[in-house]
């Protein structure tokens, strides 16, 4: 027992040294993070405090300390007493696990077909063209679909509607039956090309003995996706789906801001619009920064929960 505690204790004391010796040699390294963490701490952790907002009537003009407490008035008022977020939740979950979902398996397949073209200057065109929307401001992203696709004066419905194709324009960008498919698209159009270059790189990292003893014993080409490729993405595969299952309920706020009008607005509003419509538009601060801590605290659990199920169901897990 005590042989083994000591060299339990050797071993601690060897992994204490190679980590003094690792942040001796790389300290610049280590200093240049500092800046980074500041920030980090400054805008996401400090902020944090704010958070009591959501236990006191405050009112612009008043001194937030000095406001009333009202301690979960604001969370019942939005749980309870309030239906709003049956909708909104509906909204949130459908259209970002819908987004999660398709653009992560669609960057998966695209990456593994780019890695089937044999042409190198073909394979670059087609990562770059990918990859250019996603730097494209949502702005320019709004521009681009209202010259498309406006009832009466975008190119797409003015195009079909000379050619007889219907009678008048689709409403795409007004229209609550096409919100959601429009939010899918355009979001898998913006991010295919950033998310396909991480499985592309993943797949940069497979061994390449492993294609080379396939070739050996004659694997087709099919054979080497469906037992190489595809198992060696797949860990990829399972560590973006925990990472970004945390940002279920949060959702890209530029998009929404410029895409939902009065009349999708019934399909189109989610949580972070909710807030900022309560918080910014009606000064209900409290209000706004109650319905934010739920989103926050559910988001947790669900990173929590997703990480617990894949270790499960896979074992493999980042916590």
């Amino acid at each position: 027992m005590a042989k083994a505690t000591l060299l339990e204790s050797g071993t601690q004391y060897a992994s204490s040294r190679r980590l003094v010796i690792k942040l001796r040699r790389q300290k610049y390294l280590f200093l240049m993070l500092i800046p980074g963490l500041i920030v980090v701490f400054t805008f996401s952790y400090l902020t944090l405090a704010g958070w009591i907002m959501a236990f006191k009537d405050y009112r612009v003009g008043l001194n937030l300390w000095k406001a009333e407490w009202t301690g979960f008035y604001q969370f019942k008022s939005f749980l309870m007493q309030s239906s709003d977020y049956i909708y909104l939740l509906r909204n949130t979950l459908a259209m970002n696990i819908s987004m999660l979902l398709v653009n992560l398996i669609a960057a998966f397949l695209f990456a593994v077909l780019i890695n089937e073209i044999r042409s190198g200057w073909f394979s670059r065109l087609v990562q770059t063209l990918s990859f250019f929307p996603f730097f494209v401001s949502w702005v320019i992203v709004y521009a681009i679909m209202h010259s498309l696709f406006a009832v009466s004066t975008g190119a797409v419905n003015l195009s079909l509607v000379n050619l007889g194709v219907l009678n008048e324009g689709l409403d795409l960008l007004g229209s609550p039956q096409y919100a959601w498919l429009l939010a899918i698209g355009i979001m898998l159009w913006k991010t295919l090309g950033y998310n396909g270059v991480i499985f592309i790189a993943a797949i940069a990292s497979i061994d390449a003995d492993q294609y080379e003893a396939a070739d050996m014993d004659g694997a087709t080409r099919i054979q080497k996706i469906m037992h190489i490729t595809i198992p060696n993405l797949l860990p990829t595969l399972i560590v973006l789906l925990i990472i970004n299952s945390g940002w279920i309920l949060n959702s890209n706020f530029e998009f929404y801001f410029l895409f939902t009008n009065p009349t999708n607005w019934s399909r189109m509003e989610v949580l972070d619009m909710y807030i900022y419509k309560n918080g910014l538009q009606l000064t209900n601060y409290s209000y706004a920064t109650a319905v934010g801590i739920i989103k926050t605290l559910v988001s947790i659990l669900i990173v929590v929960g997703v990480n617990i199920l894949s270790r499960k169901t896979t074992g493999k897990s980042i916590m």
